[in-house]
């Protein structure tokens, strides 16, 4: 019962991002996602005392549903057919997704050794003033690159060693300000693309656009092909059936990927999205072979895709419980913003140099992932590219396996 009431009160708060984008004109043009705007006002919500225990929303299982549409949403992308730039080849394509995600996921990798220096430097110039200790800058790393989950979980583990107390609180304000940062400042950066014509396939911005829901008029655009007969299978059931065996293949070709007595084996292994995005190529790969990818349509399953990411999204703002520690507000903030600024100059100088027509669309989910995680680019991408024809949300996954090499020391 507690995960549907979770899962209740997320759709909850999308229909409330949705109505403020449709309402409230600075929401509209600034193009900030509803989902984001839902988010916020849940995190604001689960943090009221005694809202979550009068309504029942567990934020632990907010994040338990954060963790599986996580890995839902790449075995998503994996099932959806890579989409080909115009005028070039599959190989070109590929060449141009294998240097995307792997110059994302050095960059990733980059940025998640030289922040925490950073960090570590910023507090100690500016900590001994409120009595903060270094080794809490040490944490930004674990917030920014990886995100609520994750900053949580070696927070709690710094902390019960005795090393650092607080830091699981303290690594937690961070990861709610770089996933504030992440769309407070990405969202503009989309829409200053947007009127520069630097994405690649964008959306004109028409009033209906800014107000996120089309008119009757304007409602032209399909969510996909009829290919089962409804009187069999329902073609909604039939996508979701196949992320549903995928996932089960995911967690058990994970299991024997974990039986590997290999340090770098077992670290994939333990990222059931990483796992789970390339069973999904193997499963697509399948379908073509036997002729059944002619009964999967693209286009429904990219649909699925920026469901999940939407309820992800929602789910990792009501996940988070945060009482700021009043006397470090000040050091936290200020490290927060210029770790933020390092990280937004990095994004745009290097990700605008990748190489290919989608560059602008890699640097906003190079940016999110290095402020929030993978799921929090894909949404930025999603603004200037909604219905994913680019390659860059299908690198966002890929570039996981360039990442892998950082987070080994873990």
């Amino acid at each position: 019962m507690s995960a549907m009431i979770a899962f209740s009160w997320i759709g909850i708060m999308l229909l409330v991002g949705m109505i403020c984008r449709a309402k409230i004109p600075f929401l509209a043009n600034i193009l900030m996602p509803a989902s984001v705007i839902g988010g916020v006002v849940g995190f604001i919500l689960v943090n009221i005392p005694g809202f979550t225990t009068a309504t029942g929303v567990d934020p632990a299982m907010c994040n338990q549903i954060v963790g599986f549409f996580f890995t839902l949403s790449f075995i998503s992308i994996g099932l959806t057919a890579t989409p080909k730039e115009a005028g070039k080849s599959s190989g070109e394509t590929a060449k141009q997704m294998v240097k995307g995600s792997l110059g994302m996921g050095l960059l990733w990798g980059a940025m998640y050794c030289f922040t925490p220096v950073l960090g570590f430097a910023i507090i100690a110039a500016i900590g001994p003033m409120f009595g903060m200790d270094a080794g809490y800058g040490g944490l930004i790393q674990f917030a920014f690159c990886q995100g609520p989950g994750q900053s949580a979980a070696f927070g709690a583990q710094i902390e019960a060693a005795g090393a650092l107390p607080g830091a699981g609180q303290v690594a937690i304000t961070y990861s709610v300000i770089g996933f504030l940062f992440a769309f407070l400042v990405g969202v503009p950066l989309a829409k200053i693309g947007l009127k520069k014509g630097l994405a690649s396939h964008p959306e004109k911005l028409s009033t209906s656009v800014l107000k996120g829901i089309y008119k009757p008029e304007e409602q032209t655009e399909t969510c996909g092909k009829i290919t089962t007969y409804n009187g069999n299978i329902d073609v909604l059931a039939f996508h979701m059936a196949l992320v549903g065996l995928t996932f089960i293949l995911a967690i058990t070709v994970q299991k024997f990927i974990m039986m590997v007595p290999i340090s770098i084996v077992k670290t994939m292994g333990s990222m059931t999205f990483f796992v789970g995005l390339f069973v999904a190529y193997g499963v697509k790969w399948v379908l073509v072979k036997l002729n059944l990818k002619q009964y999967h349509d693209d286009v429904l399953q990219a649909r699925i895709t920026g469901t999940t990411t939407d309820f992800l999204i929602v789910g990792a703002f009501m996940a988070v419980q945060m009482s700021v520690i009043g006397k470090w507000l000040v050091p936290i903030m200020v490290m927060c913003v210029l770790v933020g600024l390092f990280t937004l100059a990095v994004a745009i100088f290097f990700g605008s140099r990748l190489g290919g027509s989608c560059d602008f669309e890699r640097t906003l989910g190079l940016w999110g992932c290095l402020t929030g995680t993978c799921p929090s680019g894909v949404a930025l991408i999603r603004i200037v590219d909604p219905n994913l024809k680019t390659t860059a949300a299908t690198e966002m996954g890929a570039m996981n396996a360039a990442m892998i090499p950082g987070t080994l020391k873990h």
